[in-house]
């Protein structure tokens, strides 16, 4: 059976509710669809189509507790810049500690032979809502509402299957790891 893979980042429940309110007050519904807050999540590694083997495989490599990454929200993101099909929120990763996670993550399931890493840098993000199928991208995001001034810590690195539908992906947890203490 062939699985669609990625790892993430897991937020708290509290910084999942206050991106949610400002989703909601920024993002036109006639545009933008949505993302449930419980699949508010930072992507470290997209894995794509996987076996049930290699799910396994990439389970075991997941960082056993490490650091708590301690993250900001710095501004409203539409992803791509051009023709954005993402409206988000950039985060700011101030002691490097999500940036070293995420680059020690992907040299493990790239030397396992489980991933390709991306060439363009790494951008931490949180994704509100996807564009609609026919809606016209907006070229920039209002300033008013701003983006929460939210700072909080993952909560754990957490591999997840995504399931696709008319009506948006489910994500289903495969396996989890608990960070740890807040990183400085």
């Amino acid at each position: 059976m062939s699985l669609r893979l990625f790892v993430a980042l897991d937020l708290p429940d509290a910084a999942r509710a206050a991106l949610a309110d400002y989703r909601d007050a920024v993002a036109e519904p006639s545009v933008w669809r949505p993302v449930e807050p419980a699949a508010f999540h930072v992507t470290l590694a997209f894995l794509g189509r996987r076996s049930d083997d290699d799910a396994a495989r990439v389970a075991a490599l997941l960082p056993d507790g490490g650091a708590a990454p301690a993250l900001r929200v710095t501004g409203a993101l539409l992803l791509p810049p051009r023709r954005a099909r993402v409206l988000g929120v950039a985060l700011e990763d101030p002691a490097g500690t999500l940036g070293a996670l995420q680059a020690g993550l992907s040299a493990a399931l790239a030397a396992a032979g489980l991933y390709v890493p991306e060439r363009r840098p790494f951008r931490p993000h949180v994704t509100l809502a996807r564009l609609r199928a026919g809606a016209r991208a907006p070229r920039a995001i209002a300033p008013e509402p701003a983006p929460p001034a939210l700072a909080f810590a993952g909560t754990a690195v957490t591999l997840y299957r995504s399931d696709l539908a008319r009506s948006g992906a489910t994500y289903v947890s495969l396996a989890v790891r608990t960070l740890g203490s807040i990183s400085a």
